[in-house]
């Protein structure tokens, strides 16, 4: 029976594949870049473009808008981050690679999971203003976090070519 040395395991983990296929990785990127932008925009039109009417503020336009397309493209990007589950995230498990930022992706996209349920069908009127800030908070953040696990994890690949 051949038993493998702890060199040689730590050696295969580096070794295993955890880039996506391109048109899998551009689907990600895309529906999570629409997801931000979408709630970007709703932000805008929440706090900077409404404006004073007759009977008080105004909604603008945009935001009814921007907030069906974030909840499209929750849709779109709760599929894409869930098709990561077997292929990147178990494999990334496995090779121990880029766990920080990855963590905290699981971590942050389940407490914006839980935040925008709780927007949908949880939040009174008294409470909504708390749970659309600890929402639209972490969902900024989450962009630049994504943006980290990205870059960082290109550079725990030794099979990546700058």
């Amino acid at each position: 029976m051949h038993t493998q040395t702890t060199q040689q395991r730590a050696a295969a983990r580096l070794h295993i594949n955890l880039k996506l296929e391109r048109w899998h990785r551009r689907c990600v990127y895309a529906s999570l870049a629409l997801l931000l932008a979408s709630g970007a925009a709703w932000l805008v039109a929440r706090y900077w473009l409404r404006q004073a009417g007759e009977f008080g503020e105004t909604v603008h336009p945009l935001e009814p808008w921007s907030m069906k397309l974030h909840g499209a493209a929750v849709m779109l990007s709760l599929f894409f981050v869930g098709s990561l589950m077997n292929a990147h995230i178990r494999r990334a498990l496995k090779a121990g690679r880029n766990l920080a930022t990855g963590w905290g992706m699981i971590v942050t996209l389940l407490f914006l999971i839980a935040t925008g349920f709780g927007l949908y069908y949880l939040a009174g009127e008294g409470d909504r203003p708390v749970w659309s800030a600890l929402h639209w908070v972490v969902g900024l953040a989450t962009g630049a976090l994504f943006v980290l696990h990205v870059v960082l994890g290109r550079r725990s690949n030794p099979h990546h070519h700058h």
